[in-house]
């Protein structure tokens, strides 16, 4: 007699909850088996996350970024076009790509500089524990402090390899050879042990040599076909977009080294790359904030053994909660053997596995994005709460907070804005003119909601949900965001959202700032310029 299938919903909760979790138990094995073949090895896995890059590049057709790395791992691979981060600054976006979780699931990793809370594993440990050699170059989960209960530093990416310098080719670009070191790491992985590299470049995060682009980069600025309607486009701007861009080469080039350099050890077949960025580009209005600017990143795989079909363009909505379900997967791993907390994110490889360019698997039709505490310089080290979606062509926002300013108090310098030419010309131009434009598009107060047509509007500037305009999708929006939010048990969403501002600030020397620099203590801003402080108070009026 063949088995009785019953439906779902009328499945007892609790056996609903069993047959899910067996359910996706089998998924992951099938999966395992297709990729990489019953009784073979796993693949190695290089993961190279550069620091404040935005989706731009040759794969995405802007000429004035050259990426021939990158553009090689999307033409022999995959190449993501709607790719975010949760969170888009350093720390909390990176605590989402290594946990599988997004922020607001992770307590003090939520907050940017944090103690990283000890209940959350990354996929680096795991993999440790399971035999695999694990190592990274420069910046793995920072900034901020990770010890396990004997208080010693977690290995979150694995084992340091920043030993091999090298010149480098402007004074703030780093001296590490990262290529140089991915080879020294290579030359100490085990035999017959898999390995997962992580390559954290530190470019293009500020600051930048101003001129750099042009002078040694061979730039012009008229390379440039467009200036973001946020910021002015003069040449201050487009010197700074392209000494940005130099940076970004720079981290290219580097990638480009190591996949020669798993060509010669004939190791590259088998190797996952992934290629991408921890968050949007360090200009005002980008990192740091939320929306399509600051969290659409760059994302490519490549894996000539594992992904069928390379070369296609896929226009899935993916988010860096999906990563460790990936890794996790291909290294043939179920979950619940990692340790790991229970992920948000969906495993890649049904996209790795199909032959479709454009829509995969239509399921993948959203991202989820916010922000909590990022940078200091707010009264009582209070953060900016933000949560929003992106679905489709639209983006919507809650701003949970509209009478604090979302890139930090003027009179403290605006701190959730890097210093930059681009930033220190806006604050110049308001100080002239109080109506100007641009400082209200990128410092000034915000309304508690946001909806824009990115298909109309891909500068974000027209809120349509200023009134009139406003439409049935972005009360869909709201309420989609709102149930998604609550199944994931924000604390947000139960009036508990106050204790992301009560975490300690992992940096002792800079908490309490606001209170401490207008009683007149010195403090320490070394991302910012001294101009960026206003001496005479900015009007808090709220955004209308």
């Amino acid at each position: 007699m063949p088995p009785v299938e019953i439906p779902l919903m009328k499945l007892p909760r609790f056996a609903l909850v069993i047959r899910l979790i067996l359910s996706a138990s089998a998924a992951m094995a099938i999966g395992v088996a297709a990729l990489h073949g019953a009784g073979k090895p796993p693949p190695n896995i290089l993961f190279a996350v550069a620091d404040d890059w935005s989706a731009q590049g040759g794969a995405y057709g802007t000429a004035w970024v050259k990426t021939p790395a990158f553009d090689r791992v999307a033409r022999e691979g995959v190449l993501f076009t709607h790719a975010y981060t949760p969170s888009a600054k350093c720390a909390p976006s990176r605590a989402c790509i290594i946990t599988g979780r997004n922020p607001w699931q992770l307590k003090e990793a939520a907050n940017h500089i944090c103690y990283f809370p000890q209940e959350f594993k990354s996929w680096g440990e795991a993999l440790t524990e399971h035999g695999w050699f694990v190592g990274y170059t420069q910046k793995g989960w920072a900034p901020g402090v990770a010890l396990g209960a004997n208080g010693k530093p977690r290995l979150l990416t694995g084992i340091l390899f920043n030993e091999h310098k090298a010149p480098p080719p402007t004074t703030d670009i780093s001296n590490n050879d990262y290529a140089a070191n991915f080879a020294a790491f290579l030359d100490a992985a085990p035999a017959g042990k898999p390995w997962c590299f992580w390559y954290g470049g530190a470019e293009p995060h500020r600051g930048y040599e101003f001129g750099s682009g042009v002078a040694k980069g061979g730039k012009k600025l008229t390379d440039i076909d467009r200036v973001p309607a946020c910021w002015p486009d003069n040449e201050t701007v487009r010197n700074d977009l392209l000494d940005y861009a130099f940076e970004v080469e720079h981290f290219d080039q580097h990638l480009g080294r190591m996949l020669v350099e798993l060509e010669k050890r004939g190791l590259l077949a088998n190797t996952l790359v992934m290629v991408t960025s921890d968050n949007g580009m360090p200009f005002p209005r980008g990192k740091g904030n939320t929306g399509e600017l600051p969290n659409h990143i760059p994302f490519a795989a490549m894996w000539a053994a594992g992904i069928v079909h390379p070369g296609r363009t896929v226009d899935d909505f993916v988010s860096f909660v999906d990563i460790a379900p990936t890794l996790i997967e291909v290294a043939g791993l179920e979950w619940p053997a990692t340790g790991m907390a229970p992920p948000t994110g969906r495993s890649l490889t049904d996209i790795f596995r199909s032959e479709k360019p454009g829509i995969v698997n239509p399921a993948r039709d959203h991202v989820l994005i916010g922000r909590k505490r990022n940078d200091v310089g707010r009264p009582h080290d209070e953060g900016y709460p933000v949560r929003g979606i992106i679905k489709g062509n639209f983006v919507y926002l809650q701003n949970f907070e509209p009478g604090r300013w979302p890139a930090g108090n003027p009179e403290t310098g605006y701190l959730d804005c890097d210093g930059s030419p681009t930033k220190t010309i806006i604050l110049k131009a308001h100080r002239e003119n109080p109506n100007d434009i641009y400082w209200a598009r990128c410092f000034g107060m915000r309304p508690s909601e946001e909806f824009y047509d990115l298909k109309r509007d891909r500068d974000c500037l027209n809120n349509l949900a200023q009134g009139a305009q406003s439409t049935s999708v972005q009360s869909e929006l709201r309420e989609q965001l709102l149930a998604e939010l609550r199944a994931q048990a924000d604390p947000r969403m139960n009036g508990d959202g106050v204790k992301f501002d009560q975490y300690r600030h992992a940096n002792e020397g800079n908490a309490g700032f606001y209170e401490r620099f207008m009683a007149g203590e010195k403090m320490q801003t070394n991302w910012v310029n001294p101009t960026d402080f206003e001496k005479v108070p900015v009007p808090a009026a709220p955004a209308k």
